[in-house]
């Protein structure tokens, strides 16, 4: 271990494929906190709380769709690592066809599916209402949000982190400024938000297209547009991964989409005091999922190349790094969260409801590093079915503990989250260790 924290080489690469990603991850809490700046400072709470309900519905949507995006890394990172070219212009082919299959489908049954969800909310009625129009909006940009997974996925895949760097970092100064352009300039308010977004959402597209066109040509793949026998072959595998990885995802948004809508309960300072400290945990999320990115990337490749080496290389550098970053952010929410949220809203009783529950926002990084660490280690080995079953006994984990807690109201909300990540992190490690004891983890 020692030599390979002495391995300048190593360093190098683990940053390279990770600072991008960072960087890019940052700008999209970023755009949560303009997002909730913009809207925190208009006359009402239920603004704030509207947004911050109907962009998790959205979020929720999206990402249970986000095996597009971690299959799709595994998969041409292997491909990648084996310097099979055909596989890799397969692999996105593929990608492409299914996140416009999905799209398609979401945009069929968008209505009956926003009534779904939003009759499961207890939320007060003006909360409710901006909600429901936000999430009407947004829906009209899934097929670019899907194809964007994709294409984000194969970039990284191919060991290329700056061009997915530019994409997301292009893509969310114009949702930021179209925000300020429609928000404040125009004040369209809620609608003025979501439009900015779906805007955005095809600008990415648009630019993510020229991105992996210009990757192609330096790689020299061959043509994507294949013969459809050519795009069905190796279907099965990547149906298989992609199940898990989605029952993964829906656990995971399960607890998510519980705390919004139990918090929602509880009033409209504790949803709008949420909505704040989420997007505190969105950052924490966004940054360590640079680094675990890089061990997706790094993981696939070394697998492909079958290298032991290269893979202890990778989870040694990764590991060490991701430890730095998560306590620069235990410290900067300790020291200074009391002005970040004070950015965030100027509303009194927001700010001073999210100081109750701040200390639980400086536990996170430390206690969640090791889930996203390991998420990029098994998505890198393309092992969906683990990922399944760890994030299930998280879920389990994360009800029992507010279940249990309840009557401390929000806290009991927090102290489930917190479990849950620990726990996601303790039932990968424990699966990884007893599969690389027994060799079999290549």
């Amino acid at each position: 271990m020692l030599q390979a924290l002495k391995n300048l080489s190593l360093h190098r690469q683990v940053l390279a494929l990770a600072i991008p990603m960072v960087l890019s991850n940052i700008t999209i809490p970023l755009l949560g906190l303009i997002d909730a700046a913009v809207i925190g400072h208009l006359e009402h709470a239920w603004y704030l709380g509207g947004v911050a309900v109907g962009g998790t519905m959205i979020s929720v949507t999206f990402w249970l769709l986000g095996f597009l995006r971690m299959a799709t890394t595994g998969l041409s990172a292997q491909a990648y690592g084996a310097e099979n070219k055909m596989l890799l212009s397969q692999t996105f082919s593929q990608g492409i066809f299914l996140a416009l299959c999905f799209s398609f489908i979401l945009l069929l049954f968008h209505q009956p599916l926003s009534y779904a969800i939003f009759s499961f909310s207890d939320a007060a009625p003006e909360v409710k209402l901006y909600a429901e129009q936000y999430f009407s909006i947004r829906i009209w940009s899934a097929p670019a949000a899907l194809s964007n997974l994709v294409i984000m996925g194969w970039l990284l895949g191919t060991q290329n982190a700056r061009y997915p760097m530019w994409l997301v970092i292009i893509t969310n100064v114009i949702n930021i400024v179209l925000d300020l352009l429609f928000v404040v300039g125009f004040d369209w308010k809620v609608e003025g938000a979501a439009f900015a977004s779906v805007i955005a959402d095809y600008s990415a597209l648009v630019i993510g297209l020229f991105f992996v066109f210009k990757q192609s040509k330096k790689l020299a793949l061959p043509r994507f547009i294949m013969p459809i026998a050519d795009l069905l072959s190796g279907f099965k595998r990547l149906f298989k991964l992609n199940r898990d990885i989605f029952l993964r995802s829906l656990c995971l948004q399960a607890c998510f989409t519980f705390m919004t809508f139990q918090g929602a309960s509880l009033g409209v300072d504790i949803v709008a005091a949420n909505a704040v400290l989420m997007s505190f945990l969105m950052m924490i999320s966004y940054g360590m999922d640079g680094f675990a990115y890089a061990m997706e990337a790094m993981v696939g490749k070394a697998i492909g190349a079958k290298s032991k080496s290269q893979l202890s290389d990778s989870l040694i550098g990764t590991t060490f790094w991701s430890f730095i970053i998560s306590l620069i952010l235990s410290l900067a929410f300790g020291l200074g969260g009391y002005q970040l949220i004070s950015m965030i809203s100027s509303i009194g009783t927001v700010q001073q409801t999210a100081l109750i529950y701040l200390p639980w926002l400086v536990a996170m990084p430390l206690v969640s590093m090791w889930c996203f660490l390991l998420d990029g280690i098994f998505v890198g080995a393309t092992k969906g079915s683990e990922m399944r079953n760890s994030m299930f006994i998280a879920m389990l984990t994360f009800f029992t503990m507010w279940w249990l807690m309840q009557d401390y109201g929000n806290h009991a909300l927090w102290a489930a989250m917190l479990s849950f990540m620990a726990m996601r992190g303790i039932s990968l490690a424990i699966t990884f260790f007893i599969q690389w004891r027994k060799a079999i983890f290549l």
